[in-house]
Protein backbone atom coordinates (compact mmCIF):
# COMPACT_ATOMS: atom_id res chain seq x y z
CA UNK A 1 0.00 0.00 0.00
CA UNK A 2 1.40 3.12 -0.82
CA UNK A 3 0.82 6.23 0.97
CA UNK A 4 0.74 9.93 -0.15
CA UNK A 5 3.15 12.08 1.28
CA UNK A 6 1.57 14.91 3.36
CA UNK A 7 2.69 18.05 2.62
CA UNK A 8 4.59 19.73 5.93
CA UNK A 9 4.78 23.45 4.75
CA UNK A 10 4.19 25.26 7.61
CA UNK A 11 3.16 29.26 8.28
CA UNK A 12 5.91 30.39 10.71
CA UNK A 13 2.93 33.43 10.86
CA UNK A 14 0.24 30.28 12.11
CA UNK A 15 2.77 28.64 14.09
CA UNK A 16 3.66 31.49 16.04
CA UNK A 17 0.13 32.54 16.51
CA UNK A 18 -0.43 29.01 17.82
CA UNK A 19 2.06 29.00 19.99
CA UNK A 20 1.35 32.41 21.84
CA UNK A 21 -2.61 30.82 21.94
CA UNK A 22 -1.01 27.66 23.65
CA UNK A 23 0.97 29.09 26.09
CA UNK A 24 -2.37 31.46 26.96
CA UNK A 25 -4.40 28.30 27.17
CA UNK A 26 -1.40 26.56 29.34
CA UNK A 27 -1.10 30.06 31.71
CA UNK A 28 -4.96 29.82 32.02
CA UNK A 29 -4.79 26.08 32.48
CA UNK A 30 -2.77 26.22 35.67
CA UNK A 31 -3.96 29.13 36.96
CA UNK A 32 -6.68 27.35 39.04
CA UNK A 33 -9.30 29.63 37.53
CA UNK A 34 -10.44 26.55 35.46
CA UNK A 35 -12.68 24.49 37.64
CA UNK A 36 -10.65 21.37 36.88
CA UNK A 37 -9.33 18.31 38.88
CA UNK A 38 -5.94 18.34 40.32
CA UNK A 39 -4.90 15.43 37.80
CA UNK A 40 -6.13 17.25 34.42
CA UNK A 41 -4.58 20.65 36.12
CA UNK A 42 -1.47 19.12 36.13
CA UNK A 43 -1.08 16.68 33.50
CA UNK A 44 -2.98 18.70 30.76
CA UNK A 45 -0.87 21.87 31.64
CA UNK A 46 1.97 19.33 31.08
CA UNK A 47 0.56 18.26 27.73
CA UNK A 48 0.20 21.85 26.57
CA UNK A 49 4.10 22.63 27.62
CA UNK A 50 4.49 19.58 24.67
CA UNK A 51 2.51 21.11 22.53
CA UNK A 52 4.17 24.42 22.57
CA UNK A 53 7.86 22.58 22.38
CA UNK A 54 5.91 20.46 19.05
CA UNK A 55 4.87 23.77 17.77
CA UNK A 56 8.26 25.52 18.33
CA UNK A 57 10.40 22.86 16.70
CA UNK A 58 8.20 22.82 13.62
CA UNK A 59 8.25 26.91 13.95
CA UNK A 60 12.03 26.68 13.38
CA UNK A 61 12.12 23.88 11.07
CA UNK A 62 9.29 24.60 8.85
CA UNK A 63 10.67 22.09 6.02
CA UNK A 64 10.68 19.13 8.46
CA UNK A 65 8.54 16.31 8.25
CA UNK A 66 6.11 15.95 11.56
CA UNK A 67 7.80 12.50 12.22
CA UNK A 68 11.19 14.41 12.57
CA UNK A 69 9.20 17.51 14.82
CA UNK A 70 7.80 14.94 16.96
CA UNK A 71 10.84 13.14 17.71
CA UNK A 72 12.81 16.31 18.62
CA UNK A 73 10.50 17.57 20.69
CA UNK A 74 10.16 14.60 22.46
CA UNK A 75 14.00 14.88 22.87
CA UNK A 76 13.84 17.98 23.93
CA UNK A 77 11.40 17.58 26.34
CA UNK A 78 12.74 14.29 28.04
CA UNK A 79 16.29 16.08 28.21
CA UNK A 80 14.14 19.08 29.83
CA UNK A 81 12.32 15.91 32.37
CA UNK A 82 15.51 14.74 33.42
CA UNK A 83 17.11 17.84 34.05
CA UNK A 84 15.44 18.58 36.77
CA UNK A 85 17.34 15.65 38.60
CA UNK A 86 20.38 18.01 37.87
CA UNK A 87 20.62 20.50 41.06
CA UNK A 88 23.87 22.85 40.78
CA UNK A 89 23.39 26.06 41.83
CA UNK A 90 23.55 28.13 38.83
CA UNK A 91 20.12 25.99 37.26
CA UNK A 92 18.56 26.17 40.61
CA UNK A 93 18.68 29.92 40.27
CA UNK A 94 17.09 29.79 36.67
CA UNK A 95 14.22 27.63 38.51
CA UNK A 96 13.76 30.34 40.92
CA UNK A 97 12.38 32.57 38.95
CA UNK A 98 8.86 32.39 37.54
CA UNK A 99 9.50 32.04 34.25
CA UNK A 100 12.70 29.33 34.57
CA UNK A 101 10.27 27.50 36.74
CA UNK A 102 7.84 27.00 34.05
CA UNK A 103 10.06 26.72 31.38
CA UNK A 104 12.42 24.27 33.19
CA UNK A 105 10.14 22.33 35.71
CA UNK A 106 11.47 21.62 40.02
CA UNK A 107 11.01 18.08 40.10
CA UNK A 108 11.47 15.30 37.89
CA UNK A 109 8.03 12.98 37.68
CA UNK A 110 7.99 9.81 35.35
CA UNK A 111 4.25 10.14 35.00
CA UNK A 112 5.66 13.76 33.09
CA UNK A 113 6.97 12.33 30.42
CA UNK A 114 3.97 10.27 29.57
CA UNK A 115 1.94 13.96 29.47
CA UNK A 116 4.39 15.17 27.36
CA UNK A 117 3.93 11.77 24.97
CA UNK A 118 0.23 12.96 24.87
CA UNK A 119 0.87 17.01 23.74
CA UNK A 120 2.96 16.16 21.34
CA UNK A 121 0.74 13.55 19.99
CA UNK A 122 -1.86 16.18 19.81
CA UNK A 123 0.13 18.30 17.98
CA UNK A 124 1.07 15.44 15.26
CA UNK A 125 -2.63 14.71 14.91
CA UNK A 126 -3.39 18.63 14.45
CA UNK A 127 -0.48 18.49 11.92
CA UNK A 128 -2.24 15.63 10.31
CA UNK A 129 -5.91 16.59 10.13
CA UNK A 130 -4.97 20.06 9.06
CA UNK A 131 -2.98 18.50 5.96
CA UNK A 132 -5.74 16.32 5.25
CA UNK A 133 -8.24 19.52 5.62
CA UNK A 134 -5.90 21.33 2.74
CA UNK A 135 -5.55 18.35 0.67
CA UNK A 136 -9.78 17.81 0.18
CA UNK A 137 -10.19 21.55 -0.13
CA UNK A 138 -8.14 21.58 -3.09
CA UNK A 139 -9.48 18.46 -4.85
CA UNK A 140 -12.31 19.79 -7.59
Amino acid sequence: MQTRAISRKRSRVKYALAIVLVIGLGLLWRSGRLPLPAFLTKYGGDALWAVVVFLGVGFVFCPWSTARVAVVAACFSVAVECSQLYHAPWIEAMRANWLGRLVLGTTFQCADLLAYAVGIALGVSAERIRAVVRRRTRMP
